[in-house]
């Protein structure tokens, strides 16, 4: 597994956003230097794939003589990620819409690898190599427990609802670079798809619906704010909203924890109100189903802790663990059934986490590359 604290090799990368794109150089997993802000010029693809150029140029000039070995980076919307293709549906980049091979455009520009990943995909990279999945493993460590966590599901609010899934330290990008959360099933409504319940755009229709003021104007930090007591508002609707926004959230994370069975990790600035969003996750995580029989099933069968809270996760870490004897001699094994999940947010942030993922996913292929 790539040590992204202790790598040399310097890669190019780039935050790129509908308004404004970010360039900058990465080693060991920190930025090297100033990085280059520049506008995105979106709407038009030939001044907007110039400004990429201008942009990567000014971050080379920056390095003097050390020479970089990739480019690395996550763009959103829909792509043929492993070949560098952009196109589809893109709200924030519409002239990329009928497909633009960026990756061989850049990599013929600066004769370097290029490696475009979902933003998503790099956020749950990130913290499986340097945020969540190795805290939490030194943290049982500590504990003295022997059990220890190799999967992550990386989730991102914001104005979309994202998920990337890293499973034994090998980010898992799917046959179609189409490893999707947004369109599963809203659990209130089947015909609606779960972003409509998790989105930025959620946090404001459902404070609405619940205080009854379907003409507010305020943005999600301002009902955060609201949630806090540190803005006059309907509090109780702004700790709701989040309570509602978890609930649904979590009904999606129990179905990806049942089929990947691992670590969750959340980021995103809705994350900043994760006392009011937790508890409606936890919820829906450890609710009930049931057979036609009518015997009662946990929506997970795993035991679902928070791992934010030093109590749970003390439980979490002690697990059942037992030693017991090997038939026929006096060695003793390490006995553990407790079958359990954790769920945190993200200590080190969706944008630093993304740049970590885009960092060493180049770096890992590079490797594989040079066998």
């Amino acid at each position: 597994m790539i040590d992204v604290n202790n790598d040399k090799r310097i890669v190019l990368t780039l935050d790129a956003g509908g308004t404004n794109m970010v360039f900058g150089a990465m080693r060991g997993g920190e930025y090297l230097g100033e990085t280059v802000t520049l506008p995105s010029n979106a709407s038009e693809l030939n001044l907007c794939l110039r400004t990429m150029v201008i942009g990567f140029e000014m971050v080379i000039k920056a390095l003097g003589d050390e020479k970089a070995s990739a480019i690395s980076f996550a763009f959103p919307g829909p792509a043929d990620y492993p070949n560098g293709i952009i196109g589809g549906y893109l709200p924030n980049f519409p002239s990329f819409r009928d497909g633009v091979a960026l990756g061989p455009f850049l990599s013929e520009k600066f004769n370097l690898p290029v490696f475009i990943n979902n933003d998503g995909d790099l956020y749950a990279y990130g913290e499986a190599l340097g945020g969540a999945l190795p805290e939490v493993n030194r943290r049982l460590a500590e504990a003295g427990s022997s059990k220890r966590y190799h999967n992550l599901i990386g989730y991102t609010f914001g104005t979309g609802f994202g998920i990337g899934t890293v499973i034994n330290g090998e980010l898992n990008r799917g046959d179609n670079s189409c490893v999707e959360t947004f369109c599963l099933k809203h659990p209130d409504d089947p015909n609606i798809i779960v972003e409509d319940g998790v989105a930025v755009r959620a946090v404001k229709r459902v404070y609405g619906e619940i205080s009854g003021d379907f003409n507010h104007e305020l943005e999600p930090k301002d009902i955060g704010d609201i949630s806090q007591g540190k803005k006059p508002g309907d509090r109780i609707a702004a700790i709701k909203t989040f309570d509602k926004m978890g609930e649904v959230a979590g009904d999606a994370m129990a179905t990806a924890v049942t089929l990947i069975d691992g670590l969750i990790v959340i980021g995103g600035g809705v994350m900043n109100n994760h006392e009011y969003l937790m508890p409606g996750i936890l919820r829906s995580m450890r609710g009930k189903m049931h057979q036609l029989t009518g015997e009662e099933l946990n929506r997970v069968q795993m035991a679902v802790y928070n791992l934010d809270d030093p109590d749970e996760f003390a439980k979490f870490a002690k697990g059942e663990e037992r030693k017991i004897k090997v038939f026929g001699s006096d060695r003793e094994v390490v006995y553990d059934p407790a079958k359990r999940v954790g769920v945190m947010r993200s200590k080190i942030g969706a944008s630093k986490a993304i740049s970590l993922g885009a960092y060493a996913f180049a770096l890992h292929e590079l490797d594989k590359k040079n066998g």
